[in-house]
């Protein structure tokens, strides 16, 4: 089934639209400026995982061509029309799990504008509506408190506790895992967030 990550989602002054080959530089920018707050979150590659991606224009081009092949949807978060995170979906799964997972991050400067969550409520919106899939899943370090903030806000409803799930800036890291279902949401995933931002 195609993927319909090539579009573009607002609410407010929040959007999301498919991530470009031309968001390089601001993407490299936003990462350097926001190392300090997003590195204690950011997935690392074990020593047996191979080298890391030498640039974001190789890791953008990578991603474009994972999702022309349905595998991914690489997204970009803007605040009016100017890049300043990403949600990013994964593991997308069709048979009799109809699934995928999320991740996201923003630069420090637009932390807690409600930036992530009004993404985050899009592309679940997307997933649910578009592709009909049944459940989203985000997984969040337990100490990650404004990752926590936006499950919670969404009614994502935690399912456990995976010990070292994820390789996470330099070691394994365990995760709290939340899902959000279809039957659950009643409505969009949007209406949770509530009236247009400041």
């Amino acid at each position: 089934m195609p993927i319909p990550w090539n579009v573009e989602l607002h609410h407010g002054r929040v959007g999301v639209r498919a991530l470009r080959q031309s968001d390089a530089l601001r993407w490299d920018h936003l990462r350097r400026s926001s190392a300090d707050w997003l590195g204690p979150w950011d997935a690392s590659l074990p020593p047996e995982g191979g080298q890391p991606t030498t640039s974001y224009r190789h890791m953008i081009s990578v991603l474009r061509k994972r999702a022309k092949r349905g595998e991914v949807m690489p997204f970009v978060t803007t605040w009016d029309g100017v890049m300043v995170g990403q949600v990013s979906v994964s593991s997308i799964t069709w048979g009799a799990a109809r699934a995928a997972s999320i991740g996201y991050w923003v630069a420090v400067d637009y932390a807690g504008r409600r930036i992530t969550p009004t993404a985050v409520a899009l592309v679940c919106d997307l997933l649910f509506e578009r592709m009909l899939l049944h459940r989203v899943d985000i997984a969040i370090r337990p100490e990650n408190h404004p990752s926590l903030a936006v499950v919670r806000r969404l009614g994502f409803t935690e399912v456990g506790l995976a010990p070292r799930y994820l390789h996470i800036a330099g070691e394994w890291a365990d995760h709290r895992l939340f899902q959000l279902l279809s039957e659950d949401v009643g409505g969009r995933v949007i209406d949770r967030i509530g009236e247009s931002h400041q």
